[in-house]
Parts: structure tokens; sequence; C-alpha cells
């Protein structure tokens, strides 16, 4: 628990999102953090819950549109309530996914959709996207999951929520290629797809951001240094500013045309800065992840 958080009564995560996006997964990642876990709770009943006594740990609440007596009003007017009830320190989680991921989930487990017990699941997964709509709009934290593995899900619900001791802001940076979108739930993005790009070297375009040379080469641009700089200035700026607005995270994306030089080398370079500086900063690659991830049936085939 944080020392913001220290000063409530309670400290409750609500965890919501489609169905099939990880939504155990992460309630089971915040027991294992010491967390009082209540699924599918009524929403009825969660302000008795927060009437009674503190149970002397933080509280994560799992919701979805199979709770008893759900519906996407309710939960707003819900989220609401514990805002402002000065016992409260509300964080929500909103698990997304892509529709064509949830399909594919579905199929190999061969389950029913929950919202479309007798149509096929792209009928509930659309009738339950457009239900938790509003809810994703007011979320805290969103996590996209479509290319996460459960152990990825449970690190990065570690990363924000098992800390012991925080400034009360977290960041997160991500190297992303423009070629296959930006990530979803990014709050600022930076392009850098005008430094010197190392895949017109031969000895280079095999390797990635992390590796010296490939940094070396990048830093040769007469342009690199003056943003670094600036950047990291710009986002130490920010960042008290945010915290202030009462925000508990910031995601920053670094894009480059392969996401595998340039937006690897500046997010390793900015949070090693930010780091220093004494934020506690997550880091994802996400097409390096992609690509580990299909080396293995590469290899074997």
């Amino acid at each position: 628990m944080t020392k913001a958080d220290s000063i409530f009564e309670h400290r409750v995560v609500l965890v919501t999102g489609p169905s099939g996006a990880g939504r155990s997964t992460a309630i089971h990642a915040l027991e294992d953090l010491g967390y009082e876990v209540i699924d599918n709770l009524p929403l009825s009943l969660v302000p008795r819950l927060i009437e009674g006594e503190s149970l002397g740990r933080p509280i994560a609440l799992g919701l979805d549109a199979r709770n008893r007596d759900f519906n996407a009003t309710a939960l707003i007017e819900l989220i609401d309530r514990l805002h402002t009830d000065p016992r409260v320190s509300l964080s929500v989680i909103y698990l997304d996914c892509a529709e064509d991921e949830l399909i594919r989930r579905y199929s190999q487990t061969r389950r029913r959709h929950p919202m479309a017990p007798d149509g096929t699941p792209l009928t509930g997964i659309a009738r339950e996207v457009d239900l938790l709509a509003p809810i994703r709009a007011r979320a805290d934290h969103l996590i996209e999951t479509t290319e996460m593995s459960p152990h990825d899900l449970r690190a990065e619900v570690a990363q924000w929520f098992g800390g012991t001791e925080s400034v009360g802001l977290a960041v997160s940076l991500q190297s992303f290629s423009y070629k296959r979108g930006v990530p979803r739930g990014i709050d600022m993005v930076f392009d850098c797809r005008f430094l010197r790009n190392p895949h017109w070297v031969a000895d280079l375009r095999a390797l990635d951001g992390r590796d010296s040379a490939v940094v070396d080469h990048i830093a040769t641009d007469p342009r690199f240094d003056e943003f670094i700089t600036k950047i990291t200035d710009l986002v130490l700026f920010l960042l008290p500013a945010q915290m202030d607005e009462g925000k508990t995270h910031l995601a920053i994306g670094f894009g480059c045309t392969g996401g595998q030089h340039r937006s690897v080398a500046v997010t390793e370079l900015i949070a090693t800065s930010l780091a220093n500086a004494g934020w506690p900063v997550a880091k994802r690659h996400r097409e390096l992840e992609r690509r580990a991830a299909v080396m293995p049936s590469t290899a074997a085939g």
C-alpha cells in the first residue's frame, strides 16, 4: 500500500472487461499480491462492504456482465460514489482485447458466450463490448491483453499494484511499430521515425535497440541527443502534474517503422533516465515480444 493509500480506510480495485479478456487471471494475480478478492459480488452489495470495518488489506472486486444486477449505469454510479467517498481509494481496471482474439479464445475453449448462450461468440462479444463501452471510458488502468499471455498479464498487474513503495504514479513505456498500429491505452506518443535507421546497415539489421551498436548508430543522428534530452525533460516536468491530477499511471509510447531499433533504443534510454530520477517505470517492447513468441514455432518448422 502506498503512502497516499494509507490515509484511506479502504483501498478498492474494480476489475472488469469483456469475457475472455483475462479478468480471472487479473483477479488471481491481485489475490497473490495480498488482496481480498471477491468475484461477481452483486453491485448492490458493494456499498455494504465499504460501510463495514476495514479488512486490513486492499480489496479486489471482479465485475462483469454476468453479475446478478449488473448494468452499465449502476456501475458508473457506483464508481462515482466510491471516487467521492473520502474513506475509499479506488482504481478501476478495464481489460481490453481485440474482437478477433476474443473469438479465437472462445473457439479454443469451445465455451458459450454468457451474453449469447444460444448464438455465436461474435454476437455475445459485440453485445458485451457495447454494454461495457461507458465503463471502459471511465477506467483508471486500461490493459490491452490481445497479445498478452497469462504470465504477461500477471506481470502487468503486479507492476501496477504489487509495489509496497511508490511515489503515487507509475510510468509505463512501450515501443511499437506504426505498421501494426499505436497500442491501446497510451496517454502520449512520440514518433522516432525521423532518426537514423539501423535497418539500412546490414550488420545491424538483425539486432535491436537494446544492443549498444544499434544505439551508437542511432546516436550519430545530429538530432538524437537533443531529442532524448527534451523528451526526458518534458516527461519529468509532466509527471508531478499528472500525479497532482490524481492519475496513478501514465503510459507513453515510442514508435518507429518496424518497432525493432529506434523506438526500442529510445524507450530504453528514457526508462533509465526516469528510473534514475526515482520514478517506478515498466517497459515493454511490443514487436520484440511478438517476434520472440513466433521464433520457437519458426525454429521447430
